[in-house]
């Protein structure tokens, strides 16, 4: 029973820090304001995280959990991925938190290369595709823009697109991305 306990404990930290840190980014946001919204004693976040930072390193968890794209048709590859990408925004808040703060704090801007550059590039070395790296951070430009355009800075017209609409216009560009052959230097 304590365990369960603990659990739902550390889940309401987690809940309040990411609300606290999307809300104010990481150098605004306190423990104290963070255990207040968790209804706790701040010594209690400390107990469970240790730190501020390691707070934040929990709270900022995300997994992308990439499809396999392997066995998608390349003319489809843009499809799948920018469907999956808004699903995963949609259903978790984490990505929000981190593109907020990762402007201004360095251990959040590492946490988001770590989550983009990090998830993607093996991704598409499974898929075999040449230059995973730069196809990977190509992506991360069209995903992580989209994404501060429609959760954080809240752009009318993006905010309003479905998820169908999102993908029929980003789509064909994170396709191009993944299927075109690398460019010769000139």
């Amino acid at each position: 029973m304590a365990e369960k306990k603990s659990d739902r404990t550390r889940a309401s930290i987690l809940a309040a820090a990411r609300e606290r840190f999307g809300a104010d980014g990481y150098e605004r946001a306190t423990i104290r304001a963070i255990a207040a919204d968790a209804a706790i004693d701040p010594a209690m976040v400390m107990r469970y995280y240790g730190s501020k930072e390691k707070l934040f390193a929990a709270a900022a968890e995300f997994d992308v959990r990439l499809p396999d794209l392997s066995d998608v048709p390349r003319e489809r590859t843009g499809e799948v991925l920018v469907r999956h990408l808004v699903e995963r925004w949609e259903a978790d808040d984490t990505l929000r938190v981190l593109l907020r703060t990762a402007v201004t704090n360095e251990a959040a801007a590492e946490r988001m290369r770590q989550v983009f550059i990090g998830q993607l590039t093996p991704a598409f070395e499974r898929a075999a595709m040449d230059q995973p790296a730069v196809r990977a951070g190509l992506i991360a430009t069209q995903a992580l823009g989209f994404a501060l355009c429609r959760y954080i800075l809240e752009f009318e017209p993006i905010v309003g697109l479905s998820t169908d609409e999102a993908v029929a216009w980003l789509g064909p560009t994170i396709t191009r991305y993944l299927t075109s052959p690398v460019p010769s230097q000139v």
